[in-house]
């Protein structure tokens, strides 16, 4: 069975149809982020996924990464209540709408510029990933968030 990646366009229209259903007074089933938060750090995500930032590598992340990497992109779905990078630990800048069409747009110049547009730098724990560890990990990424809302 292939990943989930959002280079797939069935994918991408899957989770945006996701994203649209998305409501403000969305209760979190897990985790401490409010809707809005949880929205500004898919954002953030897809930003280091995209190149637009490249934050450091975290050195514990230089330590452990390898052992989790294939987390990352295998075939189970992310953890609940799992560590994240504190660059991406953020609060919303906008309005709940405002940052749904911030998170659609970054998924759509992801998703659309596909494997040669994908950033080459760095996972800030894991490291290098291809292209295609990126696409499905983005995907298991936002998949998690929007089940921690209900979508």
């Amino acid at each position: 069975m292939e990943m989930k990646n959002l280079f797939d366009s069935n994918i991408e229209t899957e989770i945006l149809n996701r994203l649209e259903a998305l409501k403000p007074n969305a209760e979190r089933l897990w985790g401490k982020m409010e809707v809005s938060q949880m929205l500004s750090h898919c954002s953030a995500w897809l930003e280091i996924a995209t190149g637009l930032k490249n934050p450091p590598r975290v050195f514990i992340g230089r330590i452990l990464g390898p052992l989790f990497k294939s987390n990352f992109y295998n075939e189970k779905p992310l953890e609940k209540n799992g560590p994240t990078d504190k660059s991406t630990i953020v609060s919303p800048s906008g309005s709940f709408e405002e940052e749904k069409e911030r998170l659609k747009k970054l998924i759509i110049l992801f998703a659309n510029g596909g494997a040669i547009k994908c950033t080459s730098n760095p996972h800030p724990f894991f490291g290098r990933l291809t292209p295609t560890q990126w696409s499905i990990g983005m995907y298991k990424h936002l998949d998690h968030h929007l089940r921690q809302f209900g979508s």
